[in-house]
């Protein structure tokens, strides 16, 4: 027999009764033992196991922003252009940088030139084209007697993309609607689009910047004429290109004076 201290012990862990086992108990267990074991088992595996998701739902529902349409904004005038920019959230570029780069100009321009998105130096200032690629674009302007001031600049994409990467085909989407009411709001006579990721967004083309730049095109859904030449990085990468790039200023230049 048990001493009341075992008694105690044994109570005290859940074991109410206590006897000597037979040789019948340790052929067939008895089902009030099974059923505990069973119980335990499906214990501690409930304790392991985390939640169905749709429980966890159940208890607390986590709110996530409604995801809005840039397609469905009114962009009928610049302030209301350069305000939903500035609050856009459409995409992850906005986390990223560190301000919006709208564009910067002559708002009633007769040449809009479209880069591909802003770089370190311009997602700092929240202007585009003030790096060393902006320095040599100003050069190219200058050959053909036109200043920065005298034409309306800006970006395919207007957040920085991460380490300068391409901006990717549904962040371009998403600023489409942006550039849209730009292009609609200075109405040029002329667009330059700088480079492969500015030529094949506004031309809705796969074909690569070298086979777009001898080529005469018009903006689709519209009679704008649209010059393609080499970004000013590739050309500061390539010198070899900037003869190239001078045949296409020169033709930019007839295209605006026609």
């Amino acid at each position: 027999m048990l001493s009341d201290r075992q008694q105690h012990c044994l109570k005290a862990i859940g074991i109410r009764r206590w006897r000597v086992r037979t040789a019948e108990d340790l052929a067939e267990p008895a089902e009030d033992s099974i059923a505990a074991a069973e119980f335990s088992a499906e214990s501690a595996l409930a304790a392991l196991v985390p939640a169905p998701a749709s429980s966890v739902a159940a208890v607390k529902e986590v709110e996530t922003p409604p995801q809005i349409s840039t397609a469905t904004l009114k962009l009928d005038d610049w302030g209301l252009i350069d305000n939903a920019i500035q609050a856009c959230t459409a995409c992850e570029l906005a986390r990223h940088c560190t301000q919006k780069v709208p564009g910067a100009g002559n708002r009633q321009a007769d040449l809009m030139i479209v880069g591909e998105g802003p770089g370190h130096d311009e997602d700092l200032q929240g202007m585009p084209f003030v790096g060393r690629s902006g320095q040599l674009l100003e050069k190219m302007l200058a050959a053909i007697g036109l200043t920065r001031e005298q034409v309306f600049i800006t970006n395919i994409v207007k957040c920085r993309p991460p380490d300068n990467r391409d901006p990717r085909p549904e962040e371009a989407q998403q600023c489409r609607a942006y550039l849209n009411a730009q292009i609609k709001q200075v109405h040029p006579k002329v667009i330059l689009a700088l480079g492969r990721v500015s030529a094949q967004n506004l031309l809705d083309s796969k074909q690569p910047v070298g086979k777009l730049i001898p080529q005469t095109h018009s903006l689709p859904g519209g009679d704008i004429p649209l010059k393609v030449t080499y970004h000013p990085s590739y050309l500061l990468r390539t010198p070899s290109a900037k003869a190239i790039a001078w045949q296409d200023m020169k033709l930019l230049q007839r295209l605006l004076k026609s």
